[in-house]
């Protein structure tokens, strides 16, 4: 797992003004990556680094000879049309990239001059999804929304009894994941109500969210080798946030016998800006399960991973409505989570999910799942928050919602602070539900 070192100290500043005002996602101690190019041009995809307001281009900087030594090959990897060769060059090299540039952005640095002529503002740039994501793998972490779901599907047996013993997932579909700004038009499935005798094709009335965190494999693994518990972080580059769009009323009828299909193929969207573990490091938090609750299997166990696992990051989800935005009232939150309430870490998702003998690629992307706390107003999905339909979300205005109509927005936000240490974000997720196809 990654350590604190000198790119964490939260003494340090940036010459870039905007990263130290304490209020900013992307201060000197973040660092996180990103694919961009100017919003409406034709210029070529390449990475960037964000810091403050502002983007690093990292075609330009090495262009410029900003990168010498160990930091030269990830530095031009980084400068790359997408991250995944980046991403499989493993922590070192990238830890070694990571000190040049918080060396070359500290408030002082002798770059100062040249680096400033590759600075892009951000709020001039577009984003492109940061990997080619070759498979999508979503999970199921959170033991609260496992339940709250299993009671309304399945009430006298909510809970499956694999659910404490091993990591559930099941393959998604990594052609309609988009990048923050994604729109898409209402899917249509097969929807059967309790008391219909046939089902019928239909846009779904039931549009919902899911608040996860997405998880971007970095270095390979060979077909046949697991990777054991106490490897698993070397092969995770970075973490995104991400909204897995949900069609509630078409996944009941088709999940069974094999899960979910139609209800969530047709959209999921994730953040532009890649945080990397290296920078997670100071908000590490202790894991393990409840007292009473099966163990994990030795495979999925280490004492790094009891110790630091868990991982301590601020999550909210805000809706903006049609209505809203006309009237120019700002989104609305409707609910707040943590990462830390997952039953499950990266770690041991990586690691399940490569015991069998699974080849996992870089930039291949597993899903939390639905990051639901203990609380009601932690329920991460519209469908725990309404309990199924039944209680509408009270919106500005006197607007109510039950589901996603169409023209309105969903944005995620999440963010790690805690005293000691200077508060990292990882932007926003944001997406639209348009009307559906005719």
């Amino acid at each position: 797992m990654p350590h604190l070192n000198e790119t964490h100290d939260p003494q340090l500043t940036s010459w870039v003004a905007s990263a130290n005002d304490g209020r900013t996602d992307f201060p000197i101690q973040n660092l996180p990556f990103a694919i961009f190019r100017r919003q409406g041009s034709s210029e070529v995809w390449r990475g960037g680094v964000a810091i403050g307001d502002q983007i690093v281009d990292m075609a330009a900087a090495v262009q410029a000879g900003m990168f010498t030594g160990d930091a030269l090959a990830p530095a031009q990897a980084a400068a790359e049309s997408s991250l995944n060769h980046l991403m499989g060059l493993g922590p070192q090299r990238l830890s070694s990239l990571r000190k040049a540039l918080s060396k070359a952005l500290q408030t002082g640095a002798s770059q100062e001059t040249a680096l400033k002529a590759c600075l892009v503002p951000q709020a001039e740039a577009e984003y492109h999804l940061p990997a080619r994501i070759g498979d999508y793998t979503d999970f199921y972490t959170s033991v609260y929304h496992a339940t709250n779901i299993g009671k309304q599907f399945r009430p006298d047996n909510p809970l499956l009894p694999n659910y404490k013993w091993v990591p559930i997932g099941y393959h998604g579909r990594s052609s309609s994941i988009g990048v923050s700004g994604q729109a898409f038009k209402r899917p249509k499935g097969q929807v059967k109500p309790p008391n219909a005798e046939v089902p019928a094709l239909q846009p779904s009335a039931r549009m919902d969210i899911e608040l996860e965190m997405g998880v971007l494999v970095g270095q390979a693994n060979a077909l046949g080798d697991a990777v054991p518990i106490t490897e698993a972080e070397s092969h995770i580059f970075g973490l995104v946030l991400l909204n897995d769009w949900s069609a509630r009323d078409i996944q009941p009828w088709e999940y069974q016998p094999l899960g979910p299909f139609l209800a969530k193929n047709f959209a999921s969207t994730i953040s532009p800006w890649v945080v990397t573990m290296e920078a997670l490091a100071p908000f590490r938090a202790p894991f393990s399960h409840p007292e009473g609750d099966p163990q994990p299997l030795p495979y999925l166990s280490s004492a790094a991973n009891s110790a630091e696992g868990g991982l301590d990051i601020q999550l909210q989800a805000l809706i903006e409505t049609p209505a809203m935005r006309a009237a120019k009232v700002p989104p609305a939150a409707f609910t707040r989570t943590n990462y830390r309430h997952a039953y499950w870490t990266a770690a041991q998702m990586l690691t399940h999910h490569t015991v069998n003998g699974c080849n996992l690629q870089p930039g291949d992307l597993l899903g939390t799942g639905t990051l639901s706390g203990p609380t009601l107003d932690s329920a991460c999905a519209l469908i725990e928050l309404t309990t199924g339909g039944q209680n509408p979300v009270q919106l500005p205005g006197g607007e109510t919602r039950t589901w996603l109509q169409d023209g309105d927005t969903v944005i995620l936000r999440g963010w790690c602070e805690k005293p000691g240490a200077v508060r990292i974000g990882f932007g926003e997720c944001v997406g639209t539900v348009l009307p559906a196809a005719a």
